[in-house]
């Protein structure tokens, strides 16, 4: 049995939020799923974790978060691309893995999945973010930082939209997010899951699943108009099931659209 598993058996106290689009660095002025991550943490204010490793630590995007963050949380990030040009980042895995047990929310920037994966496995990431998970932490993040989280799906990283079947696999389903946002993702996930990918979960932009531990507690939203899916081969055909979805900004918190 793996160390992690020793540590604790189920992940039932952590969170991950899925978002297929959104947050800070895509609705600037809609703090509604940003609000929603933060509500989620055990601890306020929240010590927040901005890891934008699929952007290669874009300077340009760590400034964004700092400025849509800063007075709401206690924030900072963790970068890998040039992790020995700050010197307050973590040196050594020793001082990762306290780093990373810190924070009360991981939030994943955008990019390339392929090689963010290719990073954090590198660096031994994969396997904090499980135990941090494991422990309770809020897992969040956007685009790449929704697909890593599950068994794979649809990604541009390899130039077009093309699958992927490396995520970390901590939610045991297929993602696509952007569904709305692009044209052809819709197009290109339903291909892929009727040519045999494991069904699993479409976001449109401004939509987040969140899932208490590995069961999807709710689909909420930060635009009043967009929606999130089940995505699966029935019967030799592929099925879009709309799921029911909450809309952060409504007045009366009970209305639900898409279900």
């Amino acid at each position: 049995m793996t160390e992690i598993m020793r540590h604790n058996l189920n992940p039932r106290e952590g969170h991950i939020v899925a978002m297929g689009g959104g947050g800070f660095s895509m609705e600037p002025n809609n703090p509604l799923l940003d609000d929603f991550v933060l509500g989620l943490s055990r601890r306020k204010p929240a010590r927040v974790c901005f890891v934008p490793t699929a952007s290669a630590d874009a300077a340009t995007y760590i400034v964004r978060f700092y400025r849509a963050f800063v007075g709401r949380c206690i924030p900072t990030d963790l970068t890998l691309w040039n992790a020995t040009a700050l010197p307050r980042q973590p040196k050594r895995t020793s001082d990762l893995a306290d780093f990373i047990a810190e924070q009360d929310v991981i939030y994943v920037g955008g990019g390339d999945t392929a090689n963010l994966l290719v990073l954090w496995r590198r660096h031994g990431l994969d396997v904090l973010l499980r135990r941090a998970w494991y422990d309770g932490a809020v897992l969040a993040g956007v685009s790449a930082g929704m697909l890593c989280w599950f068994n794979g799906g649809v990604t541009d990283s390899f130039g077009g939209l093309e699958p992927l079947h490396d995520g970390l696999g901590f939610l045991d389903a297929t993602a696509c997010p952007h569904y709305d946002g692009e044209p052809e993702r819709r197009l290109t996930y339903q291909r892929v899951v009727a040519n045999g990918m494991q069904a699993g979960y479409a976001a449109d932009d401004g939509v987040a699943l969140h899932f208490c531990g590995t069961s999807l507690a709710e689909v909420v939203s930060s635009r009043p108009q967009a929606y999130a899916y089940r995505v699966e081969l029935i019967g030799g055909q592929v099925m879009e099931t709309p799921l029911p979805v909450r809309f952060l900004g409504a007045k009366d918190p009970t209305v639900f659209a898409g279900a």
